[in-house]
């Protein structure tokens, strides 16, 4: 147990992450593969099962009940482009569980053009993710330690680069359905960038914390993640709102016949508003051992994808899943932006 604190220390300790959004390649690793995890706002990290589809979220979740079992995603993602993944899961027995799963980002078809606007070659574009996943339970088994070794090849025409990266998750569950996880993702170092001009990548670092909760005699699980642990700024200023009108940045009063009251209250929505963008939230209706429903928020994602003209309904996943003896098949439905929506099929069998 020591050398697990110590492990997750070193991590914690690295330097903070200062930037989110356009400033770290490889962001493909931040889409959700699965569809349980898309209709849990993009995030099932935290949830105990014997699913195969939770340890592609995060690596301590992997067990023993999830050997043999196969999974295929396909993702219709915004704008038409399309994602796969498969995984496959198998039990070591008392050395833990091993699991395997590839991710394929096909972004299509384009069309090249030269400086003087005249056509040059149709190129394409991909992004693939190897991972390899270990875990093995501690402490008589109320605790799971995981960890996914990822190895990234992204090509864009002529332009290649490669790179490897560690997920390391610890998961505490108990008999009263009750889950607990911290997970650390993409640490990792990238061997060949796009450019060859000597500058520095990093990769979309991120420090998570998840707790899940079935209600006892109710039909339903409560989770909670809190992302980018941390970072605590994680504003966003789109290029369009040239007003800053939907900016938190800009929700400061400044004006001099301002109350302190008014202050206050302003400088407590800000906080407020930080905070929640670091969170989603979101429910699993069971309404049978074999079939139940997903409904979740992601705040950031509501915010980050809001037009000034349109607000609409962004931020919002829901799908469904049931069984049927060794077959599963789940389905998941996320309002991404106007008029870009994701939805993604999942199928598993278990051998």
């Amino acid at each position: 147990m020591k050398k697990i604190v110590l492990f997750i220390s070193v991590f914690i300790a690295l330097k903070g992450f200062s930037q989110i959004g356009g400033t770290r390649t490889y962001r493909f690793l931040d889409i959700p593969m699965t569809a349980r995890a898309a209709a849990l706002g993009g995030n099932s990290m935290s949830i105990w099962g014997d699913d195969i589809n939770l340890m592609q979220s995060n690596p301590g979740l992997l067990n023993p009940s999830m050997t043999k079992q196969v999974a295929f995603n396909y993702c219709n993602y915004v704008g038409d482009l399309n994602f796969y993944s498969v995984a496959y899961a198998h039990s070591l027995k008392e050395y833990g569980t091993a699991a395997i799963s590839v991710q394929t980002f096909n972004y299509g078809k384009f069309q090249g053009y030269d400086e003087l606007g005249q056509k040059t070659n149709i190129f394409k574009a991909n992004d693939n993710c190897i991972n390899l996943n270990y875990a093995k339970p501690f402490a008589d088994s109320m605790f799971n330690v995981g960890v996914a070794l990822k190895t990234i090849i992204s090509q864009y025409d002529v332009y290649r680069s490669f790179g490897n990266a560690i997920d390391f998750g610890v998961t505490f569950h108990n008999k009263k359905e009750l889950t607990i996880s911290l997970l650390v993702k993409n640490v990792g170092f990238i061997w060949k960038s796009y450019s060859n001009n000597g500058a520095k990548e990093s990769l979309p670092q991120t420090v998570q914390l998840g707790i899940s909760k079935k209600v006892a005699k109710a039909p339903f699980r409560l989770f909670l993640v809190y992302d980018q642990l941390l970072k605590w700024n994680l504003d966003y200023v789109s290029p369009v709102d040239t007003s800053g009108k939907y900016s938190s940045l800009n929700s400061s009063d400044k004006s001099a016949d301002s109350t302190s009251f008014q202050r206050f209250k302003v400088k407590a929505g800000k906080v407020a508003d930080d905070f929640m963008r670091h969170i989603v939230i979101g429910t699993e209706i069971v309404l049978s051992k074999n079939f139940n429903l997903r409904i979740a928020y992601n705040y950031r994602r509501q915010k980050e994808m809001t037009l000034p003209e349109r607000r609409g309904a962004n931020g919002l996943s829901f799908g469904f899943g049931f069984k049927v003896k060794r077959f599963g098949l789940s389905y998941s439905f996320s309002k991404m932006a106007f008029p870009g929506n994701s939805n993604i099929f999942g199928i598993t069998y278990g051998w």
